[in-house]
Order: structure tokens, then sequence, then C-alpha cells
């Protein structure tokens, strides 16, 4: 079993490896990782042309792992996403051609593009790590998971991810622009050729299974389960929000915490990860009221005050 201390280690490994590529965002790159290993998906929002893809790109070629991208658009089907059943005019049987979910990481770039029913399709894969077919119900590998970009701006001829879909993202992630330095730096960095061409793998899909499997082991307290909890349950008798956190979102937070911890290099939890993830965990599960949307008030801005409020522990051991 790996210990903190090596969890640490590989997450430095591969945050050297993805900084690379994307100048910095050590903090973005810091939650991905997170997502990862917590074994969840991870949603990433912002502006075109700030590294989204890249991003996802990056962290795939670093892991060593089965690598698949979906190009979302409206004319996607379920089965482009799932996979079908053909008839073989050669053998004269039928047989199963694998979607692109059946890799260990999938990006979905764009996924506000495809239909409803298209999106839907991810659905089951995304929360039971399985696929039902006509045949029966086939698992997906370990691990597996789902990176998707959507952009906010442009959003003539898309289609909102629905909240039963927001949901199963464990985080919705912004990536920012870079500052003057950085984006000098980037500049000089691509003048020549694309860095994420040259990038190898750090480390392997094994290894990644078995680091997961790890930082379910990192300590959380009594304590900071219970703040977990006050948190996610305040949102539910917030008067500006309408639908509060589910309990999927106490689970999330849950398992970030011990996957920030152990990324840290601690065995145990503190407080201290569950306010850092609050943020790009348990907003994007909200609906805010009409009269909140009215006076400018998003569902990040009431989470952020929902986290003041709630009083933290002053002993998470």
């Amino acid at each position: 079993m790996s210990s903190p201390a090596a969890v640490a280690d590989l997450a430095q490994r591969i945050r050297d490896n993805i900084e690379r590529v994307l100048v910095g965002k050590s903090d973005v790159i810091d939650l991905a990782l997170v997502a990862l290993l917590a074994d969840g998906h991870l949603l990433i929002e912002d502006v075109p042309g700030i590294g989204k893809t890249m991003l996802a790109k990056a962290m795939s070629r670093s892991l060593g792992c089965t690598f698949r991208r979906l190009q979302c658009t409206p004319d996607l089907l379920p089965a482009d996403v799932t996979g079908i059943h053909y008839f073989n005019q050669k053998t004269q049987e039928f047989e199963f051609r694998p979607g692109p979910v059946f890799t260990n990481i999938l990006l979905a770039d764009e996924i506000n593009r495809a239909t409803p029913r298209t999106q839907a399709a991810l659905l089951e894969c995304m929360e039971e790590r399985q696929v039902t077919l006509e045949t029966g119900t086939v698992p997906l590998g370990r691990p597996f998971m789902v990176m998707a970009t959507q952009n906010p701006v442009e959003l003539q001829g898309t289609f909102p991810l629905p909240e039963a879909q927001l949901d199963r993202f464990l985080m919705q992630l912004p990536v920012g622009y870079p500052d003057a330095g950085d984006e000098a730096e980037i500049l000089r960095r691509f003048r020549a050729t694309n860095p994420l061409e040259h990038l190898e793998a750090v480390t392997t899909a094994d290894e990644v299974a078995q680091v997961q499997r790890a930082v379910r082991e990192i300590h959380v307290s009594p304590a900071v389960e219970s703040y977990i909890v006050e948190i996610t349950r305040a949102t539910r008798a917030h008067p500006e929000i309408e639908l509060g956190a589910s309990p999927r979102a106490s689970l999330g937070l849950h398992r970030s915490a011990q996957a920030l911890a152990a990324i840290r290099g601690r065995a145990f939890a503190l407080p201290d990860d569950v306010k850092v993830l609050v943020p790009y965990i348990v907003p994007h599960r909200l609906i805010t009221t009409s009269q909140a949307r009215l006076r400018d008030r998003g569902a990040r801005e009431v989470a952020q005050e929902i986290l003041k409020s709630v009083p933290a522990p002053v002993e998470a051991e």
C-alpha cells in the first residue's frame, strides 16, 4: 500500500510533467490531481484559448493511461459514446465495436454542444463505471475519469448540462488567464514547437489505481466529517438556494480532502483541506433562487458565504 509520502511523490512527478506544458497553473493542476486521486470526474469551464483541452491532454499523457477524445457536436449519438453492435458480413455474426468510454481517461471536449440524450449516455459510465448494452452490463477499466470542457460564452447551439449530470462531476474547475510573466513564458516555450508533443508518461495506470485505493485510507476525523456534513446541510437551508448540495457532494468533499491531504504528504485530512475544496465541489451543484439571481448573487458567492458561516473545528485530530 502506498504511503502518503509515496502519493505526494507521485503527485509531484505528474505536476512537474504537466507544468512543462501548462505554465503558471500549479493550483489548477493540484485540483485536477485531487479529482483524479479521489476517483472523480472533472468539468473544466472557462473562456476559449486558456488551456482547458491542453490540461486534459497533458494529464492523460503524463499518466501512461489509455486516452480517448470525444469531440461533442449536436449530431453526436449515444452509440457514438458507448459503442454499437453491428453485423459482420464476413463472420455472419453480430460484433461489438466499443465506444470511446472504454478507456482510462475520456476527454469530452465542449460537452455542452452534445444533445441531452447524448450527454445522458455518460450518466451510467460516470457513476457506476459500467455500460449497459443489449447483451448485458460491461464494466469499465480502472482508473476511469471523464475530463469534460465547456465554454461559458458562445452559448448559441449548446445544451446546458442538467443537474443530474453536473452532480456527477466531482469538481467544476476554472483555469483563468495567466499573468503577464507566465504569458511571456508561454510565448517562449511554444515558439519553436509544442511541448505537449514530447510529453512522456511518468506513471502507469496500475500505479494510479493503487494510489487511488491508498487515498481512501487517509484518516478523516469525526470532527472533520461533521464539518463536511454541516456545510452541505447548510446549503439546503439557505434562503437563497432552491436546490442544495446532495449527499454525493458530502462524499466528494470527504474523498477530495483525503486526496488533498495525501498529495501534501499527510496521513490525515484537516478542516483547511475542506475549505480549499468547497469552492470547486459545491457551487455547481446548487441552484439559487430567482431573487438571488436578480441581485446578481451566484452559487459560488453563496457557497463562500456558507463556508464562512459554518464554524470549523479547532482540532481535527
